[in-house]
């Protein structure tokens, strides 16, 4: 027990910040929501009109959750909680690969083995670390709602439905971790099982059942294939249920099982799914410092590009279906448009502009990865190999930089292909097809954004490259994407890069936000280009 207790401590010291980050700001979000829908949607009926939109548009439950009925409860509820099952769920798998893959890709595995720890008292201690950690998650989403207002039993529910989901995806992180040889692979495959899950949870909701009052509605099959569907399976605020719980914990022990099985088969530092054989020789196209962070970078960008391939096409195809539901009832236009906050442009265009925000997301991941990478490489000691060559800082580091740009423009050109060819396919003829390389060109200065401040970051305070950066993406997306669904003020969403996208418009779009975006976005690179000339590089 001693050695376990030393070895949380340890997990829990290197994780203090980021679990602080990730708590509060998913505790937060909670209790801001219950406070922004109540001011927002304060009477019951038009509660009562938005659940009867949400259930006769399809492609609004694959944004929000399955509706159950208009009380305060289960609206918060309906509103938030594949959000936040979805955050706990990102939480869970980078914590599961940081302590597993990503330690025995370093080395430091191999060292604990050696010790009387062995191999298992660092599993042990990783599972521990995460359970407590979505208790955390439960216990502020719970705190969050209960300090808004609503009944303490449904607020309960809510927060272990999230927790539940977040220790499923617990199991999942240190599955991957198991097949993949790096941590990049790892965490690469677990979010891409994260993602799948919250799109077989929003198919699911939308192809449901809708009651005869309109306002609720029945899961089809693919919803009970996700482990956030079967959060949503509670039913909390209305009917309390404790044991769709069962699934996701049931999940998460079978993964740790298979984990186990494997550890016992593999040695220290291999993988199930071995990697690449690399050259005896480097090609030489591999000398310049762009083509060395591109080598690095390659999977992760090829791996976002799809994600945005996959964006634009489910803008697209929604964005057409979405024209067609709602081009005979001018009401639910109205609504929409209310709900989007935005005028004078088509549907298709509101629809396609909210769903590639998220490709807006998808980018700034990528570029944000690519200035943690610099990290990664310098916590290795590489990066001092690197830079013993005749290679300044400042090329280095601007290597980095430049790849993380081309990756964010390339994650949404693939967004945009995605887009028009579906919206092609569909036979939609409307200005907006041509609008989608223009919407996502809108997205490029906010992605940017989150290329440019953590680089600053990167050069003045090292250590908080990781967590500063992923703290400020998930604030950024809570307030700027989601703000707007549950209502939150327009001077706090005004916060979020994401909130100044252009969208194009009949008159065309707005670029004066995201010129000052570009803007900001060169001087905090220009001055962390002087800045990383006179600072060490090291491991520290």
């Amino acid at each position: 027990m001693g050695t376990l207790w030393i070895l949380y401590r340890q997990r829990l010291r290197r994780d203090r910040w980021q679990l602080v980050i990730w708590v509060l700001a998913i505790g937060l979000l909670a209790l801001l929501s219950v406070s922004t829908i109540a001011k927002t949607y304060g009477d019951e009926a038009s509660r009562a009109e938005v659940l009867r939109l949400a259930t006769a548009t399809p492609a609004i439950l694959m944004l929000r959750g399955l509706a159950r009925g208009p009380g305060e409860g289960a609206f918060t509820f309906f509103a938030l909680f594949a959000f936040l099952a979805l955050l706990a769920a990102f939480m869970s798998t980078f914590l599961a690969v940081r302590h597993t893959r990503a330690e025995e890709e370093s080395g430091r595995a191999e060292l604990i083995s050696a010790t009387p720890a062995g191999r298992w008292a660092p599993l042990l201690a990783t599972i521990v670390h995460g359970l407590l950690a979505n208790v955390l998650i439960a216990a502020a989403i719970t705190g969050g709602l209960v300090a808004g207002g609503l009944p303490a039993a449904g607020s309960l529910v809510a927060g272990a439905a999230a927790g539940a989901v977040g220790i499923a995806f617990l199991g999942v992180g240190l599955l991957s971790a198991e097949f993949m040889s790096t941590s990049r692979g790892a965490n690469g495959t677990a979010s891409a099982v994260v993602m799948t899950a919250y799109i077989l949870r929003g198919f699911g909701d939308s192809t449901g059942r809708v009651g005869a009052d309109g306002m609720t509605m029945t899961a089809a099959w693919p919803s009970w294939l996700s482990p956030i569907g079967w959060g949503q399976q509670t039913f909390a605020f209305t009917g309390d249920r404790w044991w769709p719980l069962l699934l996701p914990l049931a999940l998460g022990a079978g993964c740790v099982a298979a984990v186990v099985l494997l550890m016992t088969q593999r040695d220290v530092g291999a993988s199930v799914l071995a990697g690449r054989a690399s050259r005896p020789d480097a090609r030489r196209s591999l000398r310049g410092p762009i083509s060395l962070a591109m080598r690095l970078q390659q999977g992760a960008v090829i791996g976002w590009c799809i994600g945005g391939l996959a964006t634009g096409l489910l803008a697209g195809a929604l964005g057409a279906a979405i024209q067609q539901s709602v081009s005979d009832n001018p009401s639910i236009t109205n609504a929409l448009r209310a709900m989007i906050q935005a005028q004078g442009t088509s549907m298709t265009q509101l629809l396609i502009s909210a769903l590639f925000s998220f490709g807006g997301v998808l980018a700034a991941a990528c570029a944000l990865q690519a200035v943690i990478r610099l990290r990664q490489e310098e916590s290795a000691g590489t990066a001092a190999w690197v830079l013993a060559q005749p290679l300044g800082r400042a090329r280095w580091f601007a290597g980095f930089l430049i790849v993380g740009t081309s990756a964010v423009v390339l994650v949404m050109g693939f967004a945009a292909l995605g887009a028009w060819a579906s919206l092609v396919a569909s036979g939609d003829t409307s200005r907006a097809v041509g609008d989608v390389w223009q919407t996502a060109a809108g997205q490029v200065p906010a992605a940017l954004i989150y290329l440019a401040l953590p680089g600053l970051v990167f050069v003045v305070w090292p250590r908080g490259t990781a967590p500063l950066g992923w703290g400020l993406l998930t604030v950024g997306v809570m307030v700027g994407i989601y703000g707007g669904m549950i209502g939150l003020d327009q001077s706090v969403r005004d916060l979020s890069p994401f909130t100044h996208a252009p969208v194009p418009g009949s008159s065309g779009a707005d670029w004066s936000g995201g010129f000052w975006m570009l803007g900001i976005s060169a001087v905090l690179v220009a001055v962390s280009l002087a800045a990383v000339r006179r600072r060490e590089i090291g491991s520290a």
